[in-house]
């Protein structure tokens, strides 16, 4: 399939002699303006720009700085087309962000060498990126599987399925989603907050594996001290995920992963652990992981107790509107009531 290339140049004879030079190796799109350059860019994507700098209205550097501003268009190469050769000139064409420039009058073999090479570099480029994303791509997914991995190991110290995490972590990224689309914390609501929360939250008990397994699976009642060694789970939680990930992860997702861990015990008016911290003091995502995660203990089976229907983890959360969770995010996670009802039979037919 042939490249394309836009030739703006407001001289028509150089409109001509580009699409006869090189009309057929690519397919020339001509245009004679800035304005009909930018135009055509609106609705088709060249993969080379030869711009012309001497034109009226708008010339090409003003073009140039058009493309340079738009995300999209910024990484269309573009090659200068000039009769000015002094060193000035050559300095603003690489300082605006051309890849060449070609000077007037066009000679040809060197015309056609140095459109090659520049489309050469850009396969080179483009070849790179993809290779670059897909072993990104590798290295994430590897990461959450270990991440998953730990933390199951860590849930089955107490009796918990693995399946805990997978189903706290779609509870949060409902929750999520809804309050994007209600614009609740729209400014805190970017796609990479939204990915680290649902990546972070089957981290949130990492910190059990400090708490003696006779505490853990103990099937009655805990003693005030048993109570207590429980409760350190949440801060040592966040200092594992600190002191271990810092080397090996993004600093955003490092200090989600760690609020969630160390404050997800703390409650929306106060009382909660470790550090009995109330209202907005409690990291968002640590009251959002607060709502997914009692919500399945709720209505999940575990070794001491059956799943509770629906209706009545409701109205348990609700009874702790304003108490534990914050009412907004409550409300918001309840009237998605139909989302997680379907969520509920996938998990028990999983």
């Amino acid at each position: 399939m042939r490249k394309t290339i836009l030739v703006v140049d407001d001289d028509r004879l150089n409109l001509v002699m580009a699409q006869k030079l090189l009309g057929e190796d690519y397919h020339i799109a001509a245009v004679n303006s800035g304005e009909l350059a930018l135009r055509y860019l609106g609705k088709n994507r060249p993969d080379l720009v030869l711009l012309d700098i001497q034109m009226p209205v708008m010339d090409g550097l003003e073009v140039m700085q058009k493309l340079q501003e738009d995300e999209q268009w910024k990484k269309i190469p573009v090659i200068f087309l000039t009769a000015d050769r002094t060193e000035e000139t050559e300095e603003t064409c690489f300082r605006m962000g051309a890849m060449d420039y070609i000077g007037k009058p066009f000679v040809p073999v060197i015309m056609k060498q140095r459109i090659h090479r520049t489309l050469e570099l850009e396969d080179y480029r483009k070849n790179l990126e993809h290779m670059v994303e897909l072993q990104l791509q590798r290295i994430t997914q590897l990461q959450q599987d270990i991440i998953f991995s730990m933390a199951n190991l860590i849930e089955s110290r107490d009796g918990t399925t693995g399946e805990h995490v997978k189903r706290t972590s779609g509870y949060v990224n409902l929750l999520v989603q809804k309050m994007k689309e209600k614009g609740l914390y729209k400014e805190m609501m970017t796609p990479d907050y939204i990915d680290y929360l649902r990546k972070a939250a089957p981290l949130h008990d990492i910190g059990k594996i400090a708490v003696p397994d006779a505490v853990l699976q103990k099937p009655g009642k805990l003693t005030k001290e048993e109570y207590e060694m429980i409760q350190i789970h949440a801060e040592e939680g966040g200092r594992l995920i600190r002191e271990n990930m810092s080397r090996i992860a993004e600093q955003e997702f490092v200090e989600i992963a760690c609020d969630m861990a160390a404050c997800h015990h703390e409650k929306w008016a106060g009382g909660g652990y470790p550090k009995g911290l109330s209202g907005e003091n409690i990291p968002l995502s640590a009251r959002i992981l607060a709502i997914a995660d009692v919500f399945d203990a709720l209505v999940s089976e575990r070794q001491y107790k059956p799943g509770m229907p629906l209706e009545k983890a409701f109205a348990i959360l609700e009874e702790e509107r304003g108490k534990s969770f914050e009412p907004e995010l409550l409300d918001i996670f309840l009237g998605a009531e139909d989302e997680l009802r379907t969520m509920l039979k996938e998990y028990t037919q999983a």
